[in-house]
């Protein structure tokens, strides 16, 4: 075993550990075996989603893993064809019997999906769930400051977290100040740029070699080290050992500097305009 990672406790008060294993695009038995071993090396926190179309398979990774699940924060989001309160319930309801859980860690909406607007009636049904108890935490992914603000003025009640696409081609730095204020967890996904070079960049291959450990260790560390929770996805055990350890070592604010330091591009879509459903 690995070790688990620390972790952060959240404006709800429970907690969340400081890195993650993605999911998407596993599926079937890769994915059953990728959740069960990530669980097996010291994971605590496995994400899924309605649309990776993996949640029954991540279900059966936690069966096999026979880790606790009281001990798991497993994350599902919600679709944006199922946006609505009624809808958010049933979805809901269909995620938990996939997942062969009582109770989910982490539910978010996927996407805010601002032309439909119904994102304010999913967050009340989510706020529901957890007055229930069938969710512990209740977060949003790829929401902006302006939809962050709407729904705190609509519902009185913000995010435990926030779920963006974030790496050092893309820091968010505006982003991530507006949850410090507001004491939002920002993760990240994407965390690695997935499809580009930026774990042959010189300057992050100069800093792992100054550290002993992989290009990949240290932007994972950059994430942990600026508060946000990395979900990186890998099915490699030798991967998903050397992502959870993350926290022998420390990067300087230099480094920090260097990583971060540009060009800045999104990969992904752009939460005022993408639609998923």
């Amino acid at each position: 075993m690995t070790g688990t990672a620390p972790a952060h406790t959240l404006n709800d008060g429970t907690t969340l550990p400081a890195v993650g294993l993605g999911t998407y695009p596993l599926n079937g038995a890769e994915a059953e075996t990728a959740v069960a071993g990530a669980l097996e090396l010291g994971y605590r926190l496995i994400d899924t989603a309605v649309n990776y179309r993996n949640e029954a398979s991540v279900g059966r990774g936690l069966a096999r893993a026979g880790v606790p699940v009281e001990d798991i924060v497993v994350t599902t989001k919600l679709p944006g064809r199922d946006q609505g309160f009624e809808e958010t319930l049933r979805s809901f309801g269909e995620s938990r019997r996939a997942l062969g859980l009582e109770r989910v860690g982490l539910y978010l909406i996927h996407w805010p999906l601002p032309r439909v607007d119904k994102y304010v009636e999913s967050w009340k049904a989510m706020i529901k769930l957890r007055e229930d108890g069938l969710v512990a935490s209740i977060g949003v992914s790829n929401f902006t400051a302006a939809h962050l603000d709407r729904l705190e003025a609509e519902t009185g009640v913000l995010p435990s977290v926030n779920q963006i696409e974030m790496h050092p081609l893309f820091p968010q730095e505006e982003l991530r100040a507006v949850h410090r204020a507001k004491g939002i967890r920002t993760e990240s996904w994407t965390p690695l740029g997935r499809g580009t070079d930026l774990l042959k960049d010189p300057g992050i291959s100069a800093v792992a070699r100054a550290h002993g450990v992989t290009p990949g260790q240290v932007v994972l560390r950059w994430h942990t080290q600026v508060g946000a929770v990395p979900i990186p996805k890998s099915a490699s055990p030798e991967r998903q050992r050397q992502n959870l350890d993350l926290f022998g070592f420390d990067l300087t604010e230099d480094e920090i500097a260097r990583i971060e330091s540009g060009p800045h591009r999104r990969l992904g879509g752009d939460p005022d305009h993408h639609e998923e459903f």
